[in-house]
């Protein structure tokens, strides 16, 4: 699994980006090192071709300039010989030749590859929110104990607490503005880092962006944001529910494989941000079986042996217990359903309640029986109100983060795991600010 921009070369793009979610995409750019290509996918039918297309580019030591969901060789497009500087095995930097919607960047090179970009505000706090993950998504010992400066490397060599006694508030350095002073729950006078984190992060939900405000390691201020990727299509994860309420004829071994399927995908992710990267590895493969409709004899006694395995883990219990809280008559008030409602508690509560609903969808594996119309709870919630389940669940985020560790607050987002799909599939309301 790639870690990281810093380590890829290549840059896909599903569907065109819109407008107002062009910064992130540049910002994730600038991270990736020369030689890089950058590839979107237009139309279904022509992504294998666009990726050959992609890789070619990547080969020859090229850019590509995709325009219109297309990757093809720039016409006229040659390599730069700016400084005639030499890195890796003597490739010389290159423009970067980004799509119509990127224009206006004023990036000219990206430093080797082991080096990180820090020329660029929005690619300096991109890379320090990634940064800031590594350290801690293999912890199994303790989450409490990962400082929030792990991510923030960028600003190491910078004196961030003035200079010349001029005011804070209006210094930067290297075009970078420096981190403002508030005070802390203790009384004293901190630094106030604001660091973004998503969309594009290991174990993260796809499309979240959350922006964070630290003093220490302790996040006091957190805002919620998504990519506008809109769509016309049902949410995967909410499909059959959707379709039964529309009338239309699924079955309960479909919708009981789906349902299943989602826990697995969350469980997977959770698992990953705790450190169990080989339990996290199991969930995976079960929810490719489960969607693939595999025989459900083996199949069902390997999901059940893996519920049983985070059940009655005390290490588990240990890590996640107390995080996030979110009792049943908050959950309410937000308007939260589902699992998230049920579990009337922490983050390890939402855990159990996944495995639970896992539990009851293998019997239904194979049933033949129809869902009814009034049969409205999915994954994470009813599908029939005004608004989609996971809206609910980031509204709840602000006030679950306020106040907690930095490194906690990847549990607690892993342990609501909202599908920003629900929200972009209806008119995008814009963002949602705690």
């Amino acid at each position: 699994m790639i870690d990281g921009p810093a380590v890829a070369d290549l840059v896909v793009v599903a569907g065109a980006p819109e407008s107002e979610d062009v910064e992130w995409l540049k910002a994730l750019w600038r991270q990736v090192p020369h030689p890089k290509t950058l590839v979107t996918l237009g139309q279904p039918g022509h992504v294998g071709e666009e990726l050959d297309a992609g890789l070619s580019l990547l080969a020859t030591g090229e850019q590509g300039q995709p325009e219109a969901g297309r990757s093809e060789r720039s016409a006229g497009a040659e390599p730069s010989t700016e400084s005639g500087e030499h890195h890796g095995h003597g490739h010389r930097e290159q423009h970067a030749h980004m799509d119509h919607h990127m224009h206006g960047s004023d990036e000219t090179s990206s430093p080797p590859r082991d080096h990180a970009p820090q020329d660029d505000h929005l690619g300096h706090e991109a890379h320090d929110s990634h940064e800031g993950h590594e350290g801690h998504e293999g912890q199994t010992d303790s989450h409490h104990e990962q400082s929030a400066h792990d991510g923030h490397e960028g600003h190491e060599g910078h004196d961030m607490h003035g200079h010349g006694g001029h005011d804070m508030s209006e210094m930067t350095v290297a075009g970078l503005p420096m981190a403002d002073r508030a005070d802390d729950r203790d009384g004293l006078r901190l630094d106030l880092l604001h660091v973004p984190l998503g969309p594009a992060l290991n174990d993260w939900p796809c499309g979240l962006v959350l922006r964070v405000s630290l003093q220490g390691d302790v996040v006091q201020h957190a805002e919620v944001e998504y990519v506008h990727a809109g769509t016309s299509q049902d949410p995967f994860w909410n499909e059959p529910w959707l379709r039964a309420v529309r009338g239309d004829a699924v079955t309960r071994d479909s919708a009981a494989r789906r349902r299943c399927g989602a826990h697995l995908d969350s469980l997977g992710r959770f698992l990953a941000v705790i450190g169990w990267g080989d339990s996290a590895a199991r969930a995976r493969r079960l929810r490719d079986e489960v969607l693939t409709h595999a025989p459900t004899g083996q199949l069902s006694a390997d999901l059940l042996r893996l519920v049983r395995q985070v059940t009655r883990s005390r290490t588990l219990r240990w890590l996640a217990r107390g995080l996030g809280p979110l009792p049943a008559a908050r959950a309410v008030e937000l308007g939260v359903s589902g699992p998230a409602l049920a579990a009337d508690g922490d983050a390890y509560d939402r855990v159990q309640a996944w495995l639970e609903e896992m539990r009851r969808a293998v019997d239904e594996f194979g049933d033949t029986q129809p869902l009814t119309s009034e049969e409205v709870t999915g994954p994470r919630g009813r599908v029939d109100g005004a608004r989609p389940p996971s809206r609910s669940l980031l509204d709840a985020l602000p006030e679950l983060l306020h106040g907690v560790e930095f490194a906690a607050a990847r549990v607690i987002v892993a342990s609501l795991d909202p599908d920003v799909d629900e929200l972009v599939a209806v008119p995008a309301h814009g963002a949602v600010h705690g």
